[in-house]
């Protein structure tokens, strides 16, 4: 009697746990419908932000520094005075080498009527030729003492213009190395930094591979160096403005099998800095219309990828696809679905293929 009982209490659970599935709500996943997107393909490397110009400012000149014309980080115009050194001594070289020019130059042009007149002289047969070749070679070398002191002035002129440092281009300003009153000259080493951070470059390396890719696509006008690369800078934003790449070297990393590439942005905010770390993506192919679904649709196993399809009464159904390529967070679908078809992108892993689900599209909830 007890066997009876507890064989009839089994059959009860068993009917109640068949009740229960049969009732069992059906899995909720998001499904997204397969999309015509424009598509471009990119690779992404890491790159080092380089400034257009760089100068170490130095002085040509010693003395004592009597003037800075500017603020660390200042924005500086070409021309602009920078540093200005004690000039006095340099403007007394320039007073004395102008007086020794002058009477070098009073001392060649007595030669020269000497010269004239022994001229006359000679030709009247009033005197011997050798007095004028004297004169001849008196003159010669009083133009030759003028010559030496003009240059002479003009070595004095640059040294007295070396007293001040102008920026030889527009440009930021780094801090001045240098405080006023210092004595300073050629050897006491950098007064301060100028860049010119607009346009500025980013360096890069990429695989010998993805350059090959690359140029075969701009051969075959599928991509182009104009506005080719975006920068991701250190806090995950994206530079406003795409870069053109602008030089790729001619030699080949051997212990990386990569190439050093640099692109070119405009820079008129000063946004981007000089030795700035920032990720490049560098876009080899131009967008176009192609069937593609979120990355995370796509599975595989041992007999390749497929997705998971909503169908006719929701049924979940597995369908193999052929995937192109990968970019932007997306699959370009070759063969194997069609636009509008909605694929499974959350909650895979709580459907079979056959089974019933809820399907939510992205964004709901």
């Amino acid at each position: 009697m007890g066997k009876r009982i507890r064989l009839i209490m089994g059959m009860v659970a068993l009917s109640a746990g068949a009740l229960q599935a049969q009732d069992a709500p059906a899995p909720a996943v998001v499904a997204v419908p397969a999309e015509i997107l424009d598509l471009a393909e990119t690779a992404s490397f890491n790159g080092r932000l380089d400034a257009d110009r760089r100068v170490v400012l130095v002085a040509r000149v010693g003395g004592t520094l009597e003037e800075i014309g500017f603020s660390a980080g200042d924005r500086v115009e070409e021309g602009q005075l920078l540093f200005r050194i004690e000039q006095a001594l340099y403007a007394t070289a320039v007073k004395e080498a102008e007086g020794a020019r002058l009477g070098a130059e009073a001392a060649r042009d007595r030669a020269r009527l000497e010269r004239d007149r022994q001229a006359e002289l000679v030709a009247r047969q009033a005197a011997a030729q050798a007095v004028l070749d004297n004169a001849e070679a008196e003159l010669a070398s009083r133009e030759a003492d003028v010559m030496r002191l003009s240059a002479a002035l003009d070595r004095a002129r640059l040294n007295l213009s070396y007293t001040e440092i102008a920026a030889p281009f527009a440009g930021r300003i780094g801090p001045a190395m240098v405080d006023v009153g210092a004595l300073i000259g050629p050897e006491a080493g950098a007064l301060a930094t100028l860049f010119r951070l607009d346009p500025i470059h980013a360096e890069f390396t990429a695989p010998t591979a993805a350059l090959r890719t690359y140029q075969e696509r701009i051969a075959a006008g599928e991509a182009s160096k104009l506005e080719a690369v975006t920068l991701q800078l250190a806090n995950g934003s994206t530079y406003a403005l795409p870069g053109d790449v602008d030089f790729v070297d001619s030699a080949v990393n051997p212990g990386t099998d990569s190439v050093t590439m640099r692109a070119r942005f405009d820079n008129p905010e000063g946004v981007l800095l000089d030795g700035e770390l920032v990720r490049v993506t560098l876009t080899s192919h131009k967008p176009r219309g192609e069937l593609a679904v979120p990355q995370q649709a796509v599975q595989r196993d041992v007999q390749g990828a497929f997705v998971l399809v909503v169908g006719a009464g929701n049924l979940a159904e597995q369908r193999r696809v052929t995937v192109a390529r990968s970019t932007q967070g997306y699959a370009v679908i070759a063969e194997g679905l069609a636009e509008g078809e909605r694929v499974i992108t959350e909650g895979i892993n709580k459907v079979r293929p056959g089974a019933v689900v809820d399907a939510a599209p992205a964004g709901d909830g």
